[in-house]
């Protein structure tokens, strides 16, 4: 049997997306409806690796010069595999990847996992071929996350909070105002980070008409005023907040604390994880302590995502 290579077009999102869907570490991010939103943005150089005629694994990426990364658009990366999967497979198709980058000019990979919480069966051969053949690991960065079944009590000033907000009267709800949270959601960025949110409003609509199911936004209202909200990802596994804002209001009543803990109650019995994502900045080399404190209040311990390099010689 032998690995072939070919770069992703427009004419295969039919094969693509079918097969990320049956994949064993696919994600709803890695289908095309979801990464060709920002297609203007970024070179695709997405590829597909096929044993003899069959599909065997695919793998979004995008190209900066004489160097391609796990999609620029896209938190997570790597090679997306089915079941059949072993690890000789998996190196062969490491070698074949190196011989197409080289052919092509390429000279370096920046390759980013995906969390193990993330596949549906074990799926990290390719961390095994990285180590093989030489890879570099350039990046870490530190999530936080809640093992849904099986929980680490809140800390008691977590549950005062949200005791807090009940009895003032704070409520949550699903919302599709994108726009207001949006808003607050840059205020607090611009304010304590100095930056803007990756999505737009019209963007998160966007991307919610496509994955109704799969994205939604959940707020914390007082007087019927939105004080705090998440946008939240729906994996198979995972619940992932992509965004979370709360407003010197909700900060002082709990607000989002109590959208949190309605949510991790809500899919308590549907997911297995509940993870908020980063509290790294500079490439992963500054902890932000206050984020991180936050977010372990709530039961959440540590989960990383990895970054590595891979000289094409």
């Amino acid at each position: 049997m032998t690995i072939t290579v070919k770069k992703y077009t427009n004419n295969d999102k039919i094969v693509w997306n079918e097969f990320i869907k049956n994949s064993k570490n696919g994600i709803f991010m890695f289908d095309r409806n979801f990464m060709d939103y920002h297609s203007d943005r970024f070179n695709d150089f997405s590829l597909m690796f096929y044993n003899d005629d069959k599909l065997a694994a695919v793998m979004p990426l995008s190209v900066h010069g004489d160097e391609v990364r796990s999609h620029g658009g896209l938190t997570y990366g790597g090679i997306i595999c089915d079941n059949s999967m072993k690890q000789h497979r998996m190196l062969e198709i490491f070698e074949c990847l190196k011989s197409f980058l080289k052919n092509n000019g390429i000279k370096k990979l920046l390759y980013k996992t995906l969390p193990s919480i993330y596949h549906k069966q074990p799926s990290e051969e390719d961390l095994y071929a990285l180590f093989a053949n030489g890879a570099k690991l350039v990046r870490r960065d530190i999530s936080t996350t809640i093992n849904l079944k099986d929980p680490i009590k809140p800390e008691k000033g977590r549950k005062a909070q949200i005791s807090r907000a009940k009895r003032e009267g704070v409520t949550v709800e699903e919302s599709t105002d994108f726009e207001t949270f949006i808003e607050l959601e840059n205020k607090i960025l611009s304010e304590y980070h100095n930056t803007t949110a990756v999505h737009s409003a019209e963007e998160l609509r966007l991307l919610k008409s496509a994955f109704e199911n799969r994205i939604k936004l959940y707020v914390g209202k007082l007087n019927n005023k939105i004080i705090a909200g998440t946008v939240i990802f729906i994996y198979d596994n995972v619940v992932h907040t992509q965004y979370m804002a709360a407003d010197e209001t909700a900060r002082t009543l709990g607000g989002l604390d109590l959208v949190i803990r309605t949510l991790t109650e809500k899919y308590k019995e549907e997911k297995t994880y509940f993870d908020f994502g980063i509290s790294t900045e500079n490439n992963g080399t500054f902890l932000n302590r206050g984020l991180i404190a936050q977010k372990e209040s709530f039961g959440g311990r540590g989960i990383v995502y990895d970054f590595y390099e891979l000289e094409i010689l």
